[in-house]
């Protein structure tokens, strides 16, 4: 089962912007949180899977912490069925070790297993070492399916 093109686009508004969906429930719908909040970006050396959490391969280096971004328009993008960040994303400077990010994942904890709420993969991949600031771009999208 499928939903249309305009469902798909309330879903990721609400998600990620904190947007009400009209005519379902109630007479206001399904409504955004009162406080909005933040979700997680996380970056990953493999694809995390299905049944993945956030921390599920994700990378590891000095300085690494996930990034906490705003659950509004200011923070995420959305166009039609697509979700990106509204501005680039810069996470912690590398100040030892080494490891490739492949993939991300946007989910509801700072750290530890939180729920992977979507996932994709970064391309092209980034090379992370000591001085190296990983950067995902407004080009980073994932697609409601």
């Amino acid at each position: 089962m499928s939903k249309s093109d305009a469902f798909e686009t309330a879903l990721l508004q609400m998600a990620f912007q904190n947007a009400n969906i009209a005519n379902i429930g109630d007479a206001t719908g399904l409504r955004g949180s009162v406080a909005a909040g933040q979700l997680f970006l996380a970056l990953h050396s493999a694809d995390p899977g299905e049944a993945g959490t956030q921390a599920t391969s994700e990378v590891s280096y000095t300085g690494y912490a996930r990034v906490g971004v705003a659950r509004s328009a200011a923070g995420f993008a959305v166009t039609g069925n697509s979700v990106s960040p509204a501005a680039a994303v810069d996470f912690p400077a590398c100040t030892a070790g080494s490891v490739t990010a492949t993939h991300f994942s946007i989910g509801v904890a700072a750290s530890g297993a939180g729920v992977v709420l979507y996932k994709g993969a970064i391309s092209p991949t980034i090379a992370i070492a000591a001085g190296v600031t990983p950067r995902l771009t407004t080009g980073t999208t994932v697609t409601e399916d």
